[in-house]
């Protein structure tokens, strides 16, 4: 008889292949909005331009083991790096732990990852990384295919429709929606399916809320301010990808 894999070997090994894109995550935040190629040359130090070795490059350890500074020149080296590995892994455990070894769970890990260096670019360059969206929604919406061909219009329809969604409030009210948001939005819908509707209610609610405290705070000067859109459908995907199901019961519920 052919053992059964256990659920903590998949979310382990998912949590170790997060770690390690982790670690790449950083190298597109940082090489992309400079136009830089994020797969050569190897990593290197920023203050220094040392190359990693392999050992000084492994997710986590390599940070601990350096005492947090770069082995040439002795420079810090950012919290930001192991932070980022530690998202993506915990993240990507997260959510082969929540859905299983499954088809669905394979495209809630890579919207998850995706999400880490989007967030990022997108606080500090206010910029959606076509190179980190595109793979992504590709990889995400066959694999939502596959877990339930029979009901394969279900995320095609959903991507579509919330990425056309955002786009037209992009056309209404340009400047207030960047097509990259609509291009996020693409990734969201296919794995998300209809709980992508609470995840943009959940947007659009932090973002007003953070609207309504920098208006009380800066008065009309306040809406000079570019604040970036990403973050907050981020948030939104996050939450509606574990308890969307039930925000949307909750709501017909009432309604009955």
């Amino acid at each position: 008889m052919t053992a059964v894999v256990p659920l903590w070997y998949w979310a382990l090994a998912a949590g170790l292949f997060g770690l390690c894109f982790g670690s790449f995550s950083s190298v597109v935040a940082y090489r992309w909005p400079r136009e830089e190629s994020v797969v050569k040359p190897r990593s290197r130090c920023t203050s220094c331009g040392h190359q990693l070795r392999w050992y000084e490059n492994l997710p986590l350890l390599s940070w601990l083991a350096l005492g947090r500074r770069c082995g040439s020149c002795r420079s810090p080296i950012s919290w930001r790096y192991p932070a980022l590995e530690l998202a993506c892994g915990l993240m990507s455990a997260g959510a082969i732990w929540h859905f299983g070894a499954t088809w669905k769970g394979l495209a809630a890990m890579v919207m998850l990852l995706a999400l880490v260096p989007v967030v990022v670019i997108d606080l500090e360059h206010k910029l959606i990384p076509n190179i980190v969206v595109y793979p992504a929604a590709a990889i995400a919406l066959t694999a939502m295919v596959l877990n339930n061909p029979a009901k394969w219009w279900v995320p095609v329809s959903a991507a579509v429709g919330a990425g056309g969604f955002l786009w037209l409030l992009g056309k209404i009210r340009p400047g207030g929606m960047g097509l990259g948001d609509a291009k996020l939005a693409l990734l969201l819908g296919a794995v998300l399916g209809a709980s992508v509707i609470p995840a943009f209610f959940i947007a659009f609610l932090a973002g007003s809320i953070l609207g309504a405290v920098l208006m009380a705070k800066f008065g009309m000067q306040a809406r000079k301010y570019q604040i970036p859109f990403g973050p907050y459908l981020a948030l939104g995907a996050v939450v509606a990808l574990f308890v969307g199901p039930s925000l949307i019961s909750l709501y017909t519920d009432r309604i009955h």
